[in-house]
């Protein structure tokens, strides 16, 4: 069966796995909710999906500078314990997967989240925020690591216009 259009979607059940950090974030400044969250919920009010939000044990600096160093070092170790498992996947058939760019890819909670689970016969659509990478490497590194799903087309939208960008989620979904 081929995927892509938006009633294919809308009577599968859904789950959205998403990282987001507020605070200070490149080209926005301090923020009280991360850019990626705010997608997550459009994507939640417009499919109904269910939400879960992977957070860090140890939270990143609240100052940009700090928190993309970081980022590479959790990256180049892969070391970033999370606070909560996803809960049991099995009974999804889409699941929506939410990351801002760091260096490139996704953060390493969210590779430390995803990569124990079965995704056998599932869906991933992909979405990202970002400042100019676009889709960067997540998209591959999704099908990495989320072993036996099948990844569509993702969405990229500039962490600086997502407060702005329903209607561009809408258009996608």
């Amino acid at each position: 069966m081929v995927f892509g259009k938006k009633e294919d979607y809308k009577d599968k059940k859904s789950l959205i796995i998403y990282f987001s950090r507020a605070d200070e974030n490149y080209s926005v400044g301090y923020i009280d909710k991360g850019n990626t969250e705010v997608i997550a919920e459009y994507i939640q009010k417009l499919t109904g999906a269910d939400m879960f939000k992977v957070e860090p044990e140890i939270p990143y600096a609240k100052d940009y500078d700090t928190c993309i160093n970081e980022a590479k070092e959790r990256q180049t170790s892969h070391n970033a314990p999370i606070k909560e498992d996803i809960p049991d996947i099995s009974s999804y058939e889409v699941i929506y997967i939410g990351s801002p760019v760091y260096w490139g890819d996704m953060p390493e909670e969210l590779v430390t989240a995803l990569k124990d689970l079965d995704f056998t016969g599932k869906i991933i659509r992909p979405f990202v925020t970002h400042e100019g990478s676009g889709l960067a490497n997540i998209p591959s590194q999704i099908k990495e690591v989320c072993k036996g799903a099948e990844v569509m087309n993702g969405l990229a939208i500039r962490g600086s216009a997502a407060g702005s960008s329903k209607n561009k989620v809408e258009e996608w979904l």
